[in-house]
């Protein structure tokens, strides 16, 4: 099953202030040991919501609100993706994040395919699986796109 792990945002984090060092160091263990054991899937750490938007739906209409949010506790400053067998091994990882000062960190399971049952018709999980692969496809030639401009700005 895959998780998804919310790390919550800051005061700091707001202000676009970025971690020490050592706390770098310390999240870069954590993240080398998920990887090792085949659970991080992938993980960012997001900018500040002063350089965000929100888009609001009524009806047909469409609303563009500008960033900062006040609502700080809900606020998500970064986030890892992880393959796990159950919530409860998702926990045993978390508790060794190298986070404290009542930092709370939400988990959350991701729905699969096999969760929507019937209303997820062959159909629709045919289109879902093509935009999947597509989407890999995507991301892979991005990668390849990246490696060779760091080839480039090597030489």
């Amino acid at each position: 099953m895959r998780v998804m792990v919310f790390v919550p945002g800051n005061e700091d984090s707001e202000a676009g202030k970025m971690p020490s060092q050592e706390v770098i160091a310390k999240m870069m263990k954590f993240n080398e040991e998920l990887v090792k054991a085949g659970v991080m899937l992938d993980g960012q750490g997001l900018t500040p919501t002063s350089k965000a938007k929100r888009v609001k739906f009524s009806g047909g209409q469409r609303t563009v609100l500008d960033g900062p949010f006040a609502e700080s506790k809900e606020l998500v400053a970064g986030y890892w993706i992880w393959q796990v067998k159950s919530v409860e091994e998702a926990v045993e990882w978390l508790k060794r994040a190298p986070f404290d000062g009542g930092v709370e960190v939400t988990i959350r399971p991701v729905f699969e395919a096999e969760d929507f049952g019937k209303e997820l018709t062959p159909e629709l999980r045919a289109k879902d699986e093509k935009l999947r692969a597509e989407v890999e496809r995507q991301r892979l030639l991005e990668e390849a796109q990246q490696a060779r401009r760091q080839a480039e700005r090597a030489r």
